[in-house]
């Protein structure tokens, strides 16, 4: 196996022989039956037979360059012929392996490993690639690194990621798939590497399969993925609009689709920054990704493995331009969870800091269908929403908001103050359902008392209406209770009316 595998390298052509006259004899004996390797693999000038010719990559096409012995060191060969050197190494690297079997090309593997470790220390150092090594880099990295994942690698994602229980699932091509992306980053971050050239085989098609990485199961590999693709980003200033767009097409198809996603919470990371970057004013494209993508990214179940991402862009909007704090909140309100108490302190928690960056303009907009959430809020059985949501009282930022519209809110939040006082389950709600009562007393206590009278108004409106509505359910059970019965006549039968068997 390793002398097929150092077959498929490209050999030393003659001095007399001319590029035609060595692709003339390549394509003659590419169909010829190849002579038995016997010389020493590590022996540069001896005579090797000509292999046949390999395929091109279906992502970059094969280059023709000079031959030279892949396997010499860096140091051995001078400086002109290193380029050439690197080129012969990168396409030794290119033969791939099977890595789920650990007994399986043992020497083959190694040499690989040894080639791309040294690779990896020639491209930490300064130099200048040319557009050759640019292509066999690029070609390179798509052969080893560009697949498609397994059905078991989407399995653990098909209950909506609710189970932090499960353990990912690592690739066992990880210690050999992490020298390739450490080689990449390092490529890419190079001063030596010219983007105007590398932009050619760094194109569009390139960024998608790189992105299509991002459903690893391997959170290794995703978190590899987040650190290149924000570098491309950052040099290929040509993509980034492409960029963006393909990451939000990634999110559309999570959000109105699937729902199913590895790695939506590092993409939210690398959008994180480059949100930050955002110059001022903001463009028209950044606050519709940010109503159509962000906002309904608050909707899927499995929206605590990303939270923390999430709720960083949205604040790093909201830090650009303030303004935006009205439409977040009607976003967050759009998108309430209604049977989800986890979801529900999420977004409160999220509420809170918006809350705390918003003005009293903006506040104005939105304070009424807020508070009216907000209540519901208060109300709910399970403790800890009801305690989340009274804590809101404990912040100075949002008890000025409310106390400058005292007006507007009191009247909306105290029913749900006051049936929490009357009959909540849980002690530590009822108690800080009293201070908060207590708080808009000492704010304004005639306001206080005239939403209070108003509140028992209603309450025996709704309680004069509740006893009309019972007796005319019991005046319509007594009428049908007397009605004969005949045929398959539907009747209202109640306990009275039915007769008894003796």
């Amino acid at each position: 196996m390793l002398r097929q595998f150092l077959s498929k390298l490209p050999r030393k052509s003659g001095k007399s022989d001319s590029p035609e006259l060595a692709r003339s004899n390549s394509c003659t004996t590419a169909g010829s039956t190849p002579q038995p390797h016997r010389s020493n693999s590590l022996n540069s000038g001896s005579a090797r037979p000509c292999a046949p010719k390999r395929t091109s990559s279906a992502v970059f096409p094969a280059s023709v360059v000079a031959g030279i012995e892949p396997l010499l060191p860096f140091k051995d060969v001078p400086s002109s012929e290193r380029m050439n050197l690197f080129v012969s190494k990168v396409s030794l690297c290119c033969v791939t392996f099977d890595f789920t079997d650990p007994t399986k090309n043992l020497v083959e593997k190694d040499v690989k490993r040894q080639t791309l470790l040294e690779l990896l220390d020639f491209v930490s150092g300064n130099v200048r690639f040319s557009e050759p090594a640019i292509l066999a880099m690029c070609r390179m990295c798509a052969v080893n690194l560009f697949r498609v994942f397994p059905p078991n690698y989407r399995s653990t994602a098909s209950n909506g990621g609710e189970n932090d229980d499960d353990e990912p699932m690592f690739d066992p091509a990880w210690p050999h798939l992490q020298i390739v992306y450490d080689l990449l980053l390092k490529f890419i971050a190079s001063s030596g590497l010219d983007a105007k050239v590398a932009k050619k085989y760094i194109d569009h098609s390139f960024i998608l399969r790189l992105l299509d990485l991002f459903d690893s199961e391997d959170p290794r590999e995703r978190d590899c993925l987040k650190t290149i693709l924000h570098r491309v980003y950052g040099k290929f200033m040509v993509h980034r609009p492409f960029i963006r767009k393909a990451i939000s097409n990634i999110f559309y198809r999570f959000v109105f689709e699937t729902e199913r996603h590895n790695g939506i919470s590092e993409l939210l990371e690398i959008f994180g920054s480059i949100i930050s970057g955002f110059a001022l004013p903001l463009k028209e494209e950044h606050k519709i990704f940010l109503w159509r993508v962000l906002i309904p990214l608050h909707k899927p179940k499995s929206l605590g493995v990303y939270f923390q991402q999430l709720s960083f862009c949205v604040t790093q909007f909201i830090e650009k331009e303030p303004k935006l704090c009205s439409t977040v909140i009607r976003g967050l309100l759009k998108y309430w969870p209604i049977t989800n108490s986890q979801k529900e302190l999420m977004f409160l928690g999220e509420l809170e800091e918006i809350l705390e960056a918003i003005n009293m303009v903006e506040f104005q907009k939105v304070m009424v269908p807020l508070f009216w959430r907000i209540g519901y809020c208060i109300n709910s059985f399970h403790f800890q929403v009801a305690e989340r949501a009274l804590f809101f009282w404990n912040n100075d930022q949002i008890v000025n908001l409310i106390a400058h519209n005292r007006h507007v809110i009191l009247p909306v939040i105290l029913p749900a103050l006051e049936k929490n006082a009357q009959n909540h389950w849980n002690h530590a709600v009822l108690n800080l359902t009293i201070n908060v009562r207590k708080m808009f007393m000492e704010m304004d206590d005639q306001l206080f008392m005239s939403c209070h009278i108003h509140f028992k108004e209603e309450e025996e409106k709704l309680s004069i209406l509740a006893e009309k509505r019972k007796e005319a359910w019991e005046r319509l059970e007594n009428a049908a209770s007397r009605q004969p019965i005949t045929g398959n006549t539907a009747v209202l039968v109640t306990p009275l009316a039915t007769p008894t068997a003796y």
